[in-house]
């Protein structure tokens, strides 16, 4: 924790007080709501002007910033953690509250991902393969079955991060039956993925279903949902605003609940059933091309004496570099979570999402993670259940500056003023600068990566805030405010 007595000098107190009584100084971190109220920390405001920064040390300026904001009618009543790290002297530079367990809210998808990295490369691909069984007559008649086999893409039909579509995927499976003289299937079309399995049973433990009128999926099933609109629609009648509930869950009928209703009774989700929809749709187009099939689609999740199989055609998914990416900038729920549970697949053979956080958190300790105040419960980080302390997180980050897909994980993070979730922030200090993974839940609000200096330094940092007061837009501001002198160090 900062001191403010400790790192300013009396020859700078007293400059800096010559010039506060001849000039204005920037209050820009308090709302007009606040504009009338006094410290009774009699604290300095945020020092930003040109003749401070002559004065001050970067370092000053960056713990002077920190000290205002505990006494920000934003932040005061707030629990919230800084700290800003050096990976070549290993030291901390300027920190408060650093080892408090706070809420990470998305930022949680720095583990999620980078483990998915570690484990599984950056070319990893996932495979959609169509294949069929039995044998094809003189009349090119398969007397057999087609078989979709899923491996549990994430991006299968979305479109994200360059995927292909459900149209064209669905036009090469075709032209594989046409080129095998398959004129008609006298048989099934059976989905077959042991990956992930149908509804699950136990809801992940205090989601957050409803943020900013989206509603999320962070795992299981969604077979009633099309993907075509990827809409859910609810009975507004069902709500009471009162009672604070909006609706049966589609995984075991349990009543989800929130704070309140804002939305119009339509629901989006971002986790379509994908190998069904995909079959259906297969099967509906071959018949439309003239190539009539006689079963139905139907899901076969484990064949304890599988027929013999010939392949028709196979469909890579982006690669996981570029799955990641998309995931971080947008920060995707639904690939994040699906990374978590691949991860957990790949390592232990189950495609539970408890496997999967049981993979990640053995990865961080080997890795060598600071486990004090971690409580890891998703891979999106919707969970109100999460914790992480600051200094767990810059330090977790540091570490992976000298692993070799480190340019690539860096890459994936949004880049203030230009990129992702941070287009809208730094837009002036800071532009470029800051590398970092966003992370926003109700009253939650977080900030965690990398920060290029002005001197070309990279450091290293960590900013989370949890039940604020105000907008959310009013904690982005000051989240700024603390980290632009920052850029001087």
């Amino acid at each position: 924790m900062v001191n403010f007595r400790k790192y300013i000098s009396s020859t700078a107190v007293l400059a800096s007080g010559l010039f506060l009584a001849q000039s204005t100084v920037s209050t820009v971190l308090y709302s007009q709501n606040y504009d009338n109220q006094k410290s009774s920390l009699n604290l300095p405001s945020p020092v930003t002007t040109m003749v401070e920064k002559t004065v001050l040390s970067a370092k000053e300026l960056v713990d002077i910033n920190v000290n205002t904001m505990m006494a920000d009618p934003v932040l005061k009543n707030a629990t919230w953690g800084f700290v800003v790290y050096d990976p070549k002297t290993k030291k901390v530079i300027s920190s408060y509250n650093e080892n408090t367990p706070l809420v990470p809210a998305s930022t949680t998808k720095l583990l999620t991902t980078e483990t998915a990295l570690n484990m599984l490369g950056e070319n990893y691909r996932w495979m959609t393969q169509l294949e069929y069984s039995g044998t094809i007559d003189e009349n090119g008649v398969l007397n057999g079955n087609l078989y979709v086999i899923g491996s549990g893409d994430p991006s299968l039909g979305t479109n994200k991060a360059g995927a292909a579509s459900y149209r064209d995927i669905i036009s090469d499976f075709v032209g594989g039956v046409s080129r095998e003289g398959i004129k008609k299937v006298n048989g099934d079309i059976i989905i077959q993925t042991a990956l992930f399995k149908g509804n699950i049973s136990v809801l992940p433990e205090n989601v957050v279903w409803l943020e900013n009128n989206n509603y999320y999926l962070p795992a299981g099933s969604t077979r009633d949902i099309n993907p075509a609109n990827e809409k859910l629609i609810v009975k507004k009648g069902g709500f009471s605003t009162e009672k604070k509930f909006f609706y049966v869950s589609p995984y075991n009928h349990q009543m989800v609940y929130a704070d309140k209703y804002e939305g119009n009774g339509v629901l989006t989700t971002k986790l379509p059933d994908a190998p069904a929809y995909l079959a259906n749709s297969f099967r509906t187009t071959l018949v439309k091309s003239g190539i009539p099939v006689t079963g139905k689609v139907t899901p076969k999740m484990t064949d304890a004496a599988p027929e013999n199989r010939k392949m028709l055609s196979a469909y890579k998914s982006p690669t996981l570099n570029d799955i990641i990416y998309y995931t971080n900038q947008h920060s995707d729920n639904s690939l994040a979570e699906a990374l978590l549970r691949t991860v957990g697949y790949q390592k232990m053979g189950d495609q539970t999402s408890e496997s999967g956080r049981i993979v990640v958190t053995n990865h961080l300790k080997e890795a060598g993670f600071d486990m004090v105040g971690l409580n890891y419960i998703d891979g999106s980080g919707l969970s109100r259940s999460n914790n992480v302390t600051p200094i767990s997180q810059v330090k977790f980050l540091t570490s992976l500056m000298d692993q070799k897909y480190y340019r690539s994980y860096l890459t994936s993070l949004p880049i203030g003023g230009q990129s992702g979730t941070l287009k809208r922030m730094f837009n002036a200090g800071g532009n470029g600068q800051v590398f970092a993974k966003t992370g926003t839940l109700n009253k939650v609000k977080t900030l965690a990566g990398y920060l290029k200096t002005n001197s070309g330094k990279t450091l290293v940092f960590s900013l989370m805030v949890n039940n604020y007061s105000g907008s959310v837009d009013m904690v982005k501001k000051r989240m700024e405010k603390i980290l632009e002198p920052a850029l001087d160090l």
